[in-house]
């Protein structure tokens, strides 16, 4: 075999040139407009070569190797497909479980419901025929020493290999807390609970007993330097407090499990992940522990609920597609797909087989479990897995220094970031500088919700103050705010003809559908019917188009040129009758405009959020 080089016969392009030449297609432009400044405080740049590899202490690790930063495997990339079940029959229950598992479901997540208090009787019914040893059990809700210990002696019974009994519980004081604003039995008696877990479940090695619920920082806005940063410092709480009840650093650090939510940005969810196996390493490490392999993060992760929608619903499995797709390039040990209706109403046959098969379908036909960390060695996707890894490890020790989680979340330093990042992320929204399709762009103007049987669902209810003792985060979903004011609209119009915007196009082909094009984007949003036009030859000619169509709001559309002859002639022809918009905003008729009246103007640059409420609000919606 010839160990020839291709292409050496070309030189080597530097850097350097590279700019050059960047410079020079962008015309004038300055190069610094290429640079991104991410929402985590970092900068992106346009371009990565080799060279940005050289300072990475990380790069030449293996995967299967501390600091596992690719990974816990040495070959291959397997992960659990898990389907989460809600327990309100365990016989049916049970039915459910024999059946998913042939089709290849090897996770579960058992969701018992507030009040039920299933022991060992009510599991074995539940897991009849089940192999323990094989699937993986993981169970929230209930009684968990009650849960364990059921299972420990169920295992014993039927003679599973109780090494290979894998499964979790949802037991997270601290993420409870945060949900809450309060312990439910008291702090000491919550974390109390930990220890006594540890003991039931001493013969257990492959079974995680705590779960840090790191999603509620991203379904509450947080951004992914928050979520791993606190993430870590709730692990930190439960291994100091599990290490000075006499446990061993190596026992404690193998019996925790993270749970993630994965979002949208692509390459940074990938990054996130591979930083985060570095830093519970790193992190864990600092507690003596005596085998490296108990340095290992074990991660499930569950798509965002954050960025799912009510309306055009059907696009949710494109978003959990690729966030999928991100969680199982960046390395974890288990992965739930969320139905595409989980946001507003129970999953079906139908949509819980999607959610399945998307996984199914990317471990078993493009492969995703065949290379371990498949990013490894991508300049971009190294650093910023560099760079989320300092931000991350940054705020961790910012966080130590307030005494830790607990005492930061007291605080109010914990909340105070994660609403600030939420804030931008809905400025961002409203804005649309942020999309999510069907909701703050390119809605479906023919769907229409009507009136829901159950609006907590857009309206959620208040907390319980009187228990409070520290302001709970606020998970909500970014497309609510959006949501809440398209259903005004279709409950609006259950009852009174549908708001109708119409639209008057004028003058250059190009531009009038253009702006026509926007407008219907923008009021579309609100649910608000849409009137296009193919335009009109004369300012007249659409003048009485409008008379005849009666609409409640008239948008001018044209080109700036064609608005210094026409804006201002059909503005006062029609503004006594119907709400008169101009789409666009020219710079140099913006003054003489607002003199004569005209104060309706929607561009790029509009609140489309809170110009939508003020558009309903004069129609009284």
């Amino acid at each position: 075999m010839s160990d020839k080089k291709l292409f050496k016969e070309f030189a080597p392009v530097l850097t350097s040139q590279w700019e050059e030449k960047i410079v020079k297609d962008l015309k004038g432009k300055p190069y610094g407009k290429l640079i991104k400044k991410t929402a985590e405080g970092f900068e992106i740049k346009p371009f990565y070569r080799e060279e940005d590899l050289k300072n990475l202490s990380f790069i030449n690790s293996l995967p299967g190797q501390f600091p596992f930063v690719r990974g816990n495997n040495v070959q291959q990339n397997s992960w659990l497909v898990r389907q989460d079940i809600t327990v309100n029959n365990y016989k049916e229950t049970n039915k459910k479980i024999l059946d998913l598992s042939l089709k290849g479901v090897d996770s579960f997540g058992f969701v018992f419901p507030q009040g039920s208090n299933p022991g060992e009787t009510e599991l074995e019914i539940l897991l009849e025929n089940i192999r323990a040893d094989i699937l993986e059990l993981n169970f929230s809700g209930g009684k968990p020493a009650k849960i364990l210990q059921a299972v420990d002696t169920l295992a014993k019974k039927y003679n599973r290999d109780l090494e290979k009994l894998k499964g979790s519980l949802n037991v997270d004081p601290l993420g409870d807390y945060s949900l809450n604003g309060y312990f439910t039995s008291g702090e000491e008696e919550n974390f109390a609970l930990l220890p006594k877990l540890f003991k039931i479940g001493k013969h257990l090695p492959e079974f995680q007993l705590i779960t840090i619920n790191a999603h509620l920082f991203h379904n509450a806005g947080g951004g992914v330097v928050s979520e791993l940063a606190f993430a870590l410092a709730m692990g930190a709480a439960y291994m100091t407090y599990l290490t000075d009840k006499g446990i061993s650093a190596d026992e404690a650090a193998s019996k925790i499990s993270i749970h993630f939510a994965v979002g949208s940005e692509y390459f940074m969810e990938i990054a996130k992940f591979r930083a985060f196996k570095l830093l519970w390493s790193k992190m864990v490490n600092a507690y003596g522990l005596s085998n490296a392999e108990n340095a290992k993060a074990h991660l499930h992760v569950s798509s965002s609920l954050w960025n799912k929608t009510m309306y055009d619903p059907y696009v949710n499995m494109l978003r959990t597609t690729t966030e999928t797709m991100s969680a199982l390039v960046g390395g974890i040990n288990s992965m739930t797909v969320l139905p595409f209706n989980k946001v507003f109403s129970q999953s079906d046959d139908f949509s819980e087989r999607i959610a399945r098969n998307q996984q199914l379908i990317l471990k078993e036909e493009s492969y995703f479990d065949k290379v371990a960390d498949p990013a490894a060695g991508s300049y971009y996707i190294e650093n910023l897995t560099k760079e989320l890894i300092n931000q991350a490890w940054k705020l961790f020790l910012e966080i130590d220094e307030q005494g830790g989680y607990l005492s930061a979340f007291k605080k109010g330093i914990i909340q105070n970031r994660i609403e600030k990042e939420a804030a931008e992320k809905d400025r961002k929204l409203a804005f649309r500088k942020q999309s999510i399709l069907g909701v703050n762009q390119y809605p479906n103007t023919t769907e229409h919700l009507g009136v829901l049987n159950d609006e907590s669902i857009l309206f959620p209810g208040s907390i319980e103050e009187d228990k409070i003792e520290s302001q709970p985060l606020k998970p909500y979903r970014g497309a609510m705010a959006f949501e809440q004011l398209r259903y005004q609209t279709d409950k609006f119009a259950a009852e009174n003809p549908r708001p109708k915007v119409w639209m008057f196009t004028y003058g250059n082909l190009a531009m009038r559908r253009a702006r026509s094009q926007f407008a219907e984007n923008f009021f579309g949003v609100a649910g608000f019917e849409i009137v296009d036009n193919a335009g009109f030859k004369t300012i007249d000619e659409g003048i009485e188009a409008a008379r005849n169509s009666k609409p409640d709001i008239v948008v001018l559309c044209a080109s700036d040129e064609d608005y210094e002859t026409m804006a201002l002639e059909a503005f006062k022809a029609l503004k006594n009758d119907f709400i008169v918009v101009l789409a666009g905003y020219p710079s140099a008729l913006v003054d003489k405009l607002k003199a004569e009246g005209l104060e309706n103007f929607i561009h790029v640059k509009s609140n489309v959020l809170e110009e939508l409420k003020r558009y309903q609000k004069m129609l009284e919606v």
